[in-house]
């Protein structure tokens, strides 16, 4: 099984971002504990503060599909969604090639 990461870029109605983010902030805590998981990393556009980046790296993204996206932790978070966001968000899907970390100094 190939890694598969997601970009996927939220465009959320301002008065809502704090209940996006408690939703949010649900799911990927939930998310951390699935053994298909490898990492998330969440962004916030330094020039809008209602836009957002999440980059989540998968197994596999038939896990994904098939079992990931149908988990109960994520129904309330995929219902709130088209009322939080201003447009629907836009996903890209990627294959990780080489990842480079910094070295620590121990």
């Amino acid at each position: 099984m190939a890694p598969v990461t997601y970009v996927i870029v939220f465009d959320v109605v301002p008065e809502l971002r704090p209940e996006f983010l408690e939703l949010l902030e649900a799911v990927l805590d939930a998310m951390r504990g699935e053994s298909a998981f490898r990492e998330a990393i969440l962004h916030r556009d330094p020039n809008d503060e209602n836009r957002f980046m999440l980059y989540e790296t998968w197994q596999s993204h038939q896990d994904v599909i098939d079992v990931q996206l149908k988990r109960p932790y994520r129904q309330r978070w995929h219902d709130a969604l088209p009322r939080l966001l201003r447009q629907d968000r836009a996903i890209t899907v990627w294959q990780p090639l080489r990842a480079d970390r910094a070295v620590s100094a121990n």
